[in-house]
């Protein structure tokens, strides 16, 4: 679809190789912005809502029921 776009606004399939070898790493570099702040937001809401709490360590045994055959 960009190719064709690109070809009828008079663009060379030069210009459309430099377009292509530069777009992937910023696509990838927006992706990681995206899922970075998607996080960090969640994140900051969770917390106002209370719904974060500190971690609780568990034995290896915790849920391992006292009588069963396992």
């Amino acid at each position: 679809m960009l190719v064709i776009v690109l070809g009828q606004a008079g663009i060379p399939e030069a210009g459309l190789a430099l377009i292509f070898a530069i777009d992937r790493p910023l696509d990838m570099f927006r992706t990681v912005i995206n899922v970075s702040s998607d996080a960090c937001v969640s994140t900051l809401i969770a917390k106002k809502q209370g719904m974060l709490r500190n971690p609780v360590a568990k034995e290896w045994d915790d849920n391992y029921k006292k009588g069963s055959s396992k």
